[in-house]
């Protein structure tokens, strides 16, 4: 199998055709696909982090993986933002999975899993107003993997 840059339009249609709960994100930093042949069986895709505490110019955030199930596909997405990540001069990259996720996927790449969240009834607010996107009353876990930065 290899990995392969590809776009956004190309990311978020996989993610709507294949992904079990979420829907594609709106935006991205660059995506990755992985091909077993000519055939895309898992994308990943990264951005700014969404919680702006958090986005200081050297985080990055893997913002959606999607797979059709292919053995070991996430773990290899996984590792292969963080090298990408780590190329690009970023420090750390988190994640998030929902709190009955087992995280198998992040751990097989190396991941830690730093914070637990829990449930919040949804992302609207008065000072910051925004449309349900079925991940309220979600709790969730926050991983992260520092990026190995090389000198030269």
């Amino acid at each position: 199998m290899e990995i392969k840059p590809i776009s956004l339009k190309f990311a978020q249609q996989f993610v709507a055709d294949h992904h079990r709960h979420n829907k594609p994100p709106v935006g991205h930093k660059f995506s990755v696909g992985l091909f077993d042949n000519s055939r895309c069986v898992g994308v990943a895709i990264a951005g700014r982090p969404v919680a702006r505490a958090l986005d200081n110019g050297v985080t990055l955030e893997v913002t959606r993986t999607c797979t059709d199930g292919t053995r070991n596909a996430n773990s290899m997405l996984y590792g292969a933002i963080v090298r990408a990540a780590t190329a690009l001069g970023y420090e750390k990259c988190i994640t998030y999975t929902q709190g009955d996720e087992s995280g198998a996927s992040l751990r097989g790449a190396g991941w830690t899993l730093v914070e637990e969240l829990k449930a919040r009834a949804g992302w609207d607010t008065p000072s910051r107003p925004r449309q349900d996107i079925g991940s309220g009353g979600v709790h969730r876990m926050r991983w992260e993997r520092v990026c190995a930065r090389k000198k030269y």
